[in-house]
């Protein structure tokens, strides 16, 4: 599993809701076409998303949370062949959040949503997406 990290200038607990909250997923996402949220948690997290992804993968992912140590994981339940597996990491640093984002993507995804899966693309778009919050 290949892993990222960044700096965002925002708090650990606005990158963490950022991060864990389903309905924005598609505005930083890059490929996502659609999520929806399968299953809940005891505490009303997602714990089961299905996703519409690159041109036509579908696959949902279960997820668990470490709120104490603002860490969410995710593996795949359905679709195994063109899901990914990660999670995503916050941790308090001067002047705001280190992000870590870790992926491992499906062998069955083709070499467009592989593109689309980059990592570097995808902590910098959540970055964007978190400094655009701060803003709104």
């Amino acid at each position: 599993m290949q892993s990222v990290e960044a700096v965002v200038p925002r708090d650990p607990d606005a990158c963490w809701r950022a991060f864990t909250d389903p309905s924005t997923l598609a505005a930083w996402v890059p490929g996502l076409r659609r999520s929806r949220v399968i299953a809940t948690d005891a505490a009303g997290r997602p714990q089961e998303i299905l996703f519409e992804f690159g041109s036509s993968s579908t696959y949902s992912l279960v997820y668990t949370y470490d709120h104490a140590a603002r860490e969410v994981a995710w593996q795949p339940r359905t679709g195994k062949h063109d899901a990914v597996a990660g999670f995503a990491r916050f941790e308090r640093v001067d002047g705001g959040t280190r992000v870590i984002y870790a992926l491992k993507q499906g062998d069955g995804r083709s070499p467009a949503e592989k593109a689309l899966g980059d990592l570097d693309a995808l902590i910098a778009a959540f970055v964007r997406f978190v400094a655009d919050e701060k803003r709104r």
